[in-house]
């Protein structure tokens, strides 16, 4: 039998290979152009080997496969454009679609071989490995927390392709299965067999013994819709319980997608398409959409921002050279209120021991108690064990006292926005930490450079920004001041990586960058309501601009009473031509005469009631109503999206932001923008900078200067230039080298 490099084999006395994928010089097994035609290659020969009765695939690495290479299906997409040019749409296209359906072709080849085929999953299969999971005739996993399962490809705007689509929906039935692939869904090892994706869960040292059991009691090498007769989950399409289904389904996909994601759209045609057709004629079907799909803007942006920039990003991209890895075992947070605690919540989490420190004992122990309801809300979901919850609660010490800070590696502050309440905190701080120590604010607005005159050490103070919910966000903005040394930087990078978060590296300046857009999002719908746009149209409009909330929505959640307070603040410091009347006095209305300060009282722009919510009536009474009829909805989709990327522009040319990745992956994180359009500047390089510079002296003219495009924006469209030409971070790499 021929060597591999990418594949071990070995044959037991029975005649069952042990096939093993282990990659050589990388931690995780991942489909390439090379795996794929080298497994392509170690079917045939085990086909062809008559020693070989049945085959075991599982992997030599901690997981079993993240799936496949997603720089691969980029480069695709490149030879895809470059086809185009040089022969033309329609040749272009078909080579697309045969280079795209390569993995699917393998896998089938693999599923009709005539031998049997286990997969043996030591841990998680996500993507292309769970396809070839399901290519298999059966399927066993290994019981252990860290294993997941699932086809999440949806996130970074593909579908399961290489025959994911047509398979989960001859293995579920038609509603759970469009569930499944729609949200992406990864499971755990018992929901994944509850759901019969895996055939048994057992012991990690039971694994193989358990996959060659399956086939030594006589496992079919022919799939069920292989087989004459078969009938799918659900029945024919065409059938009493295929109209229960199929004609919601149209309106469910609206409703999650507002249309916004040509992924979705795509898997749902071939889903419909492929069950009205045999399977390989379903496969075919599928190959072609996911062919389609690759080609679009959305999948390019989103794999860039949502994968590859991702991926940089975490793994250390903006991190300073030369400075060594940070030995981080103890934090301490100062200030136990919901954003504190879970600062605390995810630094325990990552196995760090952590001080919660308030004004009093009461305080903090009612922050660690915050930590203890979110823990139980979770193990009553099943998401956590009575051992995690108790290792994780065991690691956080509430206190008042300073004194234990002494032997912290990192201390953050995290309380009120109040510029001398902080300093006086930094001052106890520095009078007990040792001078390795490095201290952080998570101030969301406060310049780092004006806190750090309260420090002795201003090199080792930086901002570190967390979003709220924190367990839940998984961005943090990272702040230099202007006298933050490298040492700190590293140290604070070191700390987000370790709590599984991904970090924007930003320079110092008001509202930094997360902040000074999101606001530009919910000024703009405070001022629509004052232009007498109905409420409601706001937030539907919102949405289906790509907006997972609404920016009335939005300012509930984070307090209307902040809003007026950095209203307030502002004027104070910048004078009075720094903020919109129109906006000041619809708070001024709500906050100080109405008492409506947002979802913690009750009452904001909506009216709570538990978990129910509904628009305050007296929103209407606010300005004169406009005939919804008459208002221009792209206009309004417009506003909020070009109100947010035109000051995501004036960030970077204020050189608040240094890096276009980390534009695009902070505003998706962090405030939700669109995420189908990969991010502000994605958003800004698909349509052109000139047109984009269209639309902003259009909304200029017409609703003023906050919508007046940047010199550098002008600069660009002169040139037709775009945001990842020229400041495409891997031409920095080449020139830092």
């Amino acid at each position: 039998m021929s060597d591999y490099i990418n594949f071990k084999t070995d044959i037991d006395a029975d005649g069952i290979a042990l096939l093993t994928w282990d990659m050589p010089d990388r931690s995780m097994n991942v489909f390439t152009g090379e795996v794929i035609l080298e497994l392509d290659k170690v079917i045939d020969d085990m086909t062809a080997n008559e020693a070989v009765k049945a085959v075991v695939v599982t992997s030599g690495k901690s997981q079993f496969s993240g799936g496949a290479d997603l720089t691969m299906l980029q480069g695709l997409l490149g030879q895809y454009q470059k086809a185009i040019a040089e022969k033309g749409q329609t040749a272009a296209a078909t080579e697309l679609f045969e280079e795209s359906r390569r993995l699917t072709l393998t896998f089938r080849k693999l599923e009709t071989s005539g031998k049997p085929w286990v997969a043996a999953l030591n841990g998680t299969a996500a993507g292309g490995a769970c396809e070839l999971a399901l290519a298999c005739h059966g399927r066993v996993m290994v019981d252990k927390d860290s294993a997941k399962i699932g086809l999440p490809e949806v996130k970074v705007g593909l579908f399961p392709g290489a025959g994911g689509t047509t398979r989960i929906l001859r293995m579920m039935d038609t509603q759970q299965g469009l569930q499944f692939l729609m949200k992406g869904s990864m499971l755990a090892p018992k929901r994944a067999l509850a759901s019969k994706i895996i055939d048994k869960v057992v012991p990690a040292d039971e694994l193989i013994e358990a996959a060659k059991q399956m086939i030594r009691d006589g496992l079919k090498a022919v799939k069920p819709w292989d087989q004459k007769g078969f009938k799918l989950p659900s029945g024919r399409v065409y059938s009493p319980a295929g109209f229960q289904v199929w004609p919601a389904v149209g309106a469910i996909y609206r409703r999650e997608t507002h249309d916004n994601y040509p992924a979705i759209r795509y898997m749902i045609r071939a889903a419909y398409e492929g069950l009205l057709m045999d399977m390989d004629t379903a496969l075919k079907i599928e190959s072609r959409y996911f062919a389609k799909t690759v080609a679009t803007p959305e999948a390019a942006n989103m794999i860039r921002s949502l994968f590859l920039n991702m991926q940089e990003l975490g793994k250390g991209a903006r991190r300073p050279t030369g400075v060594p890895k940070s030995d981080l075992k103890k934090v301490a947070v100062i200030g136990a209120g919901f954003m504190g605690a879970g600062i605390a919540h995810v630094s325990a989490k990552a196995g760090l021991d952590v001080v919660l420190v308030d004004r009093d004992q009461d305080s903090a122990d009612k922050g660690k108690g915050h930590i203890e309801e979110t823990l139980t809300k979770a193990l009553k979901k099943g998401r956590t064990t009575q051992d995690k919850v108790e290792a994780i609660l065991s690691r956080v010490t509430p206190t008042n006292d300073y004194a234990q800070l002494a032997d912290c590696d990192l201390v953050i502050e995290a309380v009120f926005e109040d510029p001398e309440l902080k300093a006086s905190i930094f001052q106890k701080i520095e009078a007990v930490v040792g001078k390795g120590c490095t201290i952080a604010s998570n101030t969301s607005t406060l310049p780092i450079t004006g806190l750090a005159k309260a420090v002795s050490n201003p090199a080792g103070f930086i901002g570190i920004h967390f979003f709220s919910p924190v367990d839940k966000m998984m961005l943090v903005e990272v702040i230099k001041g202007k006298e933050t040394g490298d040492e700190a930087i590293a140290k604070a990078l070191d700390f987000v990586a370790l709590i599984k978060k991904t970090p924007i590296l930003v320079n110092d300046g008001r509202g930094f960058f997360a902040n000074r857009s999101v606001l530009a999002y919910v000024r703009e719908g405070h001022l629509m309501l004052t232009e007498g746009v109905p409420a409601a149209m706001v937030e539907n409009l919102a949405k289906q601009a790509g907006m997972p909330v609404g920016p009335l929505s939005l300012n509930d959640e984070v307090a209307l009473e902040l809003a007026w307070n950095i209203l307030q603040t502002t004027k104070k410091q910048l004078g009075e031509g720094s903020v919109d009347p129109a906006q000041e006095a619809l708070l001024k209305k709500l906050v100080v005469d109405e008492g409506r300060l947002g979802r913690k009282n009750g009452k904001g722009f909506y009216d709570y009631e538990g978990r129910n919510k509904r628009l305050w009536p007296g929103l209407k009474d606010l300005a004169p109503q406009l005939d919804a009829d008459s208002i221009d909805h792209a206009e309004i989709k417009d506003r909020l999206l070009v109100a947010q990327a035109v000051e995501a522009v004036r960030v970077f040319e204020d050189g608040v932001l240094e890096d276009v990745r980390e534009a695009d992956v902070g505003s998706i994180l962090g405030f939700g923008f669109a995420p189908f359009t990969g991010g502000v500047f994605s958003y800004i390089d698909t349509m052109g900078t000139p047109a984009f510079l269209a639309k902003c002296k259009a909304l200029e003219a017409k609703f003023g200067e906050r919508f007046k495009a940047p010199s550098l924006l002008e600069d660009m469209a002169a040139n037709k230039d775009r945001f990842y030409v020229r400041f495409n971070p891997e031409s920095s790499k080449v020139a830092a080298e």
